[in-house]
């Protein structure tokens, strides 16, 4: 049986049908740095069980984060995942079901996306949520260009303590879509003054809280100045279990909060599916993005739920649409909702105390090897150390001795070299006494 069933006559038609030379010639937006110089490395015929042994041989070269002591984070955090979790979202009515373009019939699927958009405000410290976005970075950038249509400015100044994927998708959307991007460099102190490049052109400041280097902030006298300028402060939280600890950004001024759900309920899967999280003001419903969901009664008096608010190209025009990003990854939003429900609030506040609790007990033991020095000073689960040679090396050194030790700086940050000593470390409560005592031996043998 033929995967790919098409003869090259017929690809010699679909190629004269939308007026194209070659397959070569569909790509050649993609820079040639991009693009392979040859075929993938990989056997060119197999059958399905000599694939499945050969990808299994592939697989066993890598070092899981599940298999050995890992402090790794920059974004994707591995937290315990109830099994329950996977249980109920893999049900037919949910794993099978997708978006509701006729909602009044999927009162389930509208009914846990109302759960999860108050579970967000109420997380955020926000007004509205909406039913979910792509991931944490797109989310981002939608966050700006929802506050480049309130402000009717196209101007927004970068935090450098924000993710630097998250950065270069929002200049991604700026270059394509017309707005300027300051971004500020990369703030590894935290010690940065984001007011002084505030103008009249800003519609909005975007900050990381935590920050990329792991600082915890106050973000109450930003807020105040961007309102004072009339623009708005977007704060992204990558780490989704720091608001068990954290004073919510709605409760210090922001105006829109994006954030990464990856943390409750949805695995590393190798960096997605993710879920994007996205609340703001109730004054700026009608421009934010996305979907929302709403409470109602039927004819009959009986509680249901719709859909109040459609504002993606899906639904309507194009060129009326707040988002063109047409996914709300419905599924990995229900596995969120199903893992903080089973958490509550208490449980929650418990989970953010072991994992701050765990983060200081490695960070001080950590930054009492000779040479090391916590760069990190107020924190929530993650920090940055300095170390006295490249961050790179000693990760690599660390994983021949199955530690997966944290993620350098300069991995993105490659053309920084200031930053190259540097090396994020997280730690939830997925990593146990043993665990640091583990990485802490192979540190001081890496490091002699």
């Amino acid at each position: 049986m033929r995967y790919l069933p098409l003869t090259d006559e017929d690809r010699r038609a679909m190629l004269a049908k939308i007026g194209a030379p070659s397959i070569d010639s569909l790509y050649s937006d993609v820079p040639q740095s991009a693009r392979l110089k040859g075929p993938v490395d990989l056997p060119p015929v197999l059958g399905e069980l000599g694939v499945e042994r050969y990808m299994t041989g592939l697989a066993a070269k890598n070092l899981g984060a599940g298999s050995c002591p890992s402090f790794l984070g920059a974004g994707a955090y591995r937290h315990h995942i109830p099994a329950s979790v996977d249980h109920l979202i893999q049900r037919g009515e949910f794993l099978t079901s997708y978006t509701p373009y006729q909602p009044e019939v999927t009162q389930g699927t509208l009914q846990y996306l109302f759960e999860f958009q108050t579970q967000v405000a109420l997380l955020t410290g926000m007004e509205v949520a909406n039913a979910s976005m792509y991931d944490g970075a797109t989310a981002t950038s939608e966050a700006v260009a929802m506050a480049n249509r309130v402000t009717r400015r196209n101007r927004a100044v970068l935090s450098g303590g924000l993710h630097p994927h998250y950065r270069e998708v929002i200049a991604t959307h700026g270059h394509y879509t017309g707005f300027e991007v300051a971004a500020a460099p990369a703030d590894a102190a935290g010690t940065e003054d984001l007011t002084k490049l505030i103008d009249a052109n800003t519609s909005c400041v975007v900050v990381q809280n935590p920050s990329f280097f792991g600082h915890a902030h106050d973000l109450s006298a930003l807020a105040k100045a961007c309102q004072a300028a009339g623009a708005l402060l977007v704060v992204a939280v990558t780490e989704i279990v720091s608001l068990g600890a954290m004073v919510p950004p709605g409760e210090m001024g922001a105006d829109i909060v994006t954030a990464e759900g990856q943390s409750l309920g949805v695995a590393l899967s190798y960096g997605g599916p993710y879920v994007g999280l996205f609340a703001t003001r109730d004054k700026f419903i009608r421009q934010m993005p996305g979907r929302l969901t709403g409470q109602t009664v039927d004819v009959d008096g009986k509680r249901g739920w719709v859909l109040t608010l459609s504002t993606r190209e899906q639904h309507i025009r194009r060129e009326k649409a707040t988002s063109n990003i047409c996914t709300n990854s419905g599924l990995c939003a229900l596995a969120f909702n199903i893992h903080l429900t089973l958490l509550g609030e208490a449980g929650l506040t418990k989970l953010a105390e072991l994992n701050h609790a765990t983060a200081s007990r490695l960070a001080d033991r950590l930054s009492a090897i000779p040479g090391v020095e916590l760069v990190t000073q107020s924190f929530f689960n993650e920090f940055t150390l300095k170390l006295p040679k490249p961050a790179a090396q000693i990760v690599e050194a660390l994983a021949k001795r199955r530690v997966l030790g944290g993620v350098p700086v300069s991995r993105l940050y490659p053309d920084d070299t200031k930053l190259a000593n540097l090396l994020l470390v997280a730690a939830t409560e997925t990593v146990s006494d043993e665990d640091i005592a583990a990485y802490e031996a192979a540190l001081k043998e890496v490091l002699k």
